[in-house]
């Protein structure tokens, strides 16, 4: 976000007013000692979008406000039942047509280079009821909205009443339960609508969209598509863990995808899968400097004050992190370019519509099973037990981590949950032993460079062992793993 963004979590209900309403009343409620009626407000704001109302599909809204004690921009994005985050940027922040490049930003994913402009006005009328605890601490406002409004320049004109109530900056939502009750007894119904720009833009619109193919990997396809939009904004504002899970998100889809390419009209060699794999390389730059980092403070952290010598933690935690900052940075830049921008066209375009069928003679295109999967995780296992090295061998434990992973989100979309677990069983033991590989060859790296500036490496030691110890632990457990996950493999097949 930028220096002048402010941003609140919203919880509130919405609801539509019928002709046998009458006023709600707050009365025997304990936790509600009086009601205050603020000055009326008068709202005027206009809502923008895409051309192609993208913003509006996913629930999120953008509008420029006047009018009121929170006038500014305001970019509201879904945050659960009742609730959205809402992000604010101040009316100064830049022309009356020109949405603020921190709000853009947010949800660039969404929007892409495609124009943001006007889309409809809302003008509302605003009676306010706060209540109030017995101390005088706001709890809810519960306003009365006269609204009138309009979409585009040539829409006709809308009119309607609705309500709504909102918590108080961290409040309780049993209280909200309880006051949108007293509501509903008062003959109102919830609303319709999420927003009044929905309820706006609904009225306007005749299209008619196409329903996505039906099955079990273009629906499991389609929700990572909308995680990876999800995920992109938090790495947009460095939210903790945020790019580990947008990596693994694109690796999801590039492994279900691999995993059916017939059913989706790619092959081996498909344009998307090369990018989402350069997406992932991209966010492991800064995904791989974050691991190293949380792994060597905790280490450091765990270790007797005597066995660590000279600035260890400096070069190991520290480096780690400036790297992690590049890396972000080169993300940034990444999922700014109009390179990603097409990539997520490509993807929406791929789960929207099915390829087209086979001639008659051909055979279906063949779809991900399980059996495929898991002979795949076979045969690299069969590999890692001829290796005749430790790199081979490392080589292939990685191959099979990679082929566990795609069994697992294969599994999980086709409904076999067993065998997602046990697989993912087999992923975490092997992803243990590939960290490990990582760390000891960072630790080799970082000590022969501290060894020339004249420095104790004895501490880079005592991690390598640390990490060696790890790696022959996972090696270990891995038949375990594989056993149990035969198992469960032949009982779903």
């Amino acid at each position: 976000m930028g220096k002048s963004s402010s941003q609140y979590l919203e919880v509130e209900r919405k609801f539509d007013i019928v002709e046998s309403t009458v006023s709600p009343s707050f009365d025997g409620l304990s936790a509600v000692s009086r009601v205050e009626r603020s000055p009326s407000q008068q709202l005027d704001a206009v809502y923008f979008d895409t051309p192609g109302r993208d913003l509006a599909a996913r629930k999120v809204t953008l509008r420029r406000r006047t009018g009121g004690a929170d006038a500014g921009w305001h970019l509201k994005l879904p945050a659960g039942p009742d609730a959205r985050t809402e992000v604010r940027e101040p009316l100064g922040s830049s022309a009356d047509d020109v949405v603020p490049e921190a709000l853009r930003d947010i949800v660039l994913a969404i929007v892409r280079d495609r124009p943001l402009s006007p889309v409809a006005r809302i003008s509302t009328s605003r009676t306010v009821d706060v209540l109030r605890s017995a101390d005088g601490t706001p709890l809810a406002e519960f306003c009365d909205d006269q609204v009138t409004a309009q979409a585009g320049p040539d829409g006709a004109e809308q009119q309607w009443r609705e309500w709504e109530l909102e918590l108080a900056q961290g409040g309780d939502r049993d209280l909200l339960e309880r006051l949108a009750n007293r509501l509903l007894d008062a003959g109102a119904v919830p609303a319709g609508h999420g927003s009044k720009l929905a309820r706006v833009l609904d009225e306007e619109s005749t299209d008619d969209a196409p329903e996505p193919p039906d099955d079990p990997i273009h629906r499991a396809v389609a929700e990572q598509v909308a995680e990876l939009l999800v995920w992109d904004r938090a790495v947009r504002v460095d939210a903790y863990d945020s790019v580990h899970q947008m990596r693994v998100t694109t690796r999801k889809i590039r492994s279900l995808l691999q995993s059916s390419e017939e059913a989706f009209g790619i092959s081996d060699d498909a344009w998307i899968l090369d990018e989402l794999r350069q997406l992932a390389a991209v966010l492991g730059v800064a995904r791989d400097a974050e691991v190293l980092a949380e792994k060597y403070e905790k280490a450091l952290d765990e270790l007797p004050a005597e066995l660590i010598r000279g600035p260890v933690r400096e070069r190991l935690v520290d480096g780690a992190k400036k790297r992690y900052q590049s890396g972000h940075r080169r993300s940034l830049i990444a999922m700014r370019s109009a390179r990603y921008f097409r990539l997520l066209d490509a993807l929406e375009a791929l789960v929207a519509t099915a390829p087209p069928p086979a001639p008659s003679d051909e055979a279906e295109p063949e779809t991900a099973t399980i059996d495929a999967a898991y002979k795949r995780v076979r045969k690299a296992a069969r590999a890692a037990e001829a290796a005749a090295s430790e790199d081979e061998r490392n080589e292939a434990l990685h191959r099979i981590r990679k082929r566990a992973k795609r069994l697992r989100y294969t599994a999980s979309a086709t409904g076999a949950d067993k065998v997602a677990e046990r697989a993912k069983s087999v992923q975490s033991v092997l992803g243990d032993h590939q960290d490990s590989v990582v760390s000891r060859a960072h630790l080799s790296s970082e000590a022969e460079i501290a060894h020339a500036a004249g420095e104790d490496t004895f501490t880079y030691g005592v991690l390598y062992q640390l990490d060696d110890a790890l790696a022959r632990r996972a090696d270990a457990d891995l038949g375990g793993a594989i056993k149990k996950l035969h198992k469960s493999v032949r009982k779903e097949l």
